[in-house]
């Protein structure tokens, strides 16, 4: 077997032992604490895309307001 499918099948084997022993302490089924660990990265990824947007956007409206000077006689 080759080096990379044996990994797979550890990262299978130990990997999902993870969620269900949390789910297990946690009283609830594995397939809801896998879900939330889905919906979590999610809304981590979109948060940082977020408060980039926002960022980009005050900094061009920050240029927009102030204006750009091509010499000292402008003022």
């Amino acid at each position: 077997m080759s080096p990379i499918i044996q990994l797979k099948y550890f990262f299978e084997k130990h990997g999902f032992h993870v969620s269900s022993r949390l789910a297990d302490k946690l009283g609830m089924r594995a397939s809801n604490v896998r879900l939330f660990f889905i919906y979590i990265s999610f809304v981590t990824a979109g948060l940082g895309f977020g408060i980039y947007l926002t960022l980009a956007f005050w900094l061009k409206l920050k240029d927009l307001i102030r204006g750009k000077r091509t010499s000292v006689f402008d003022l």
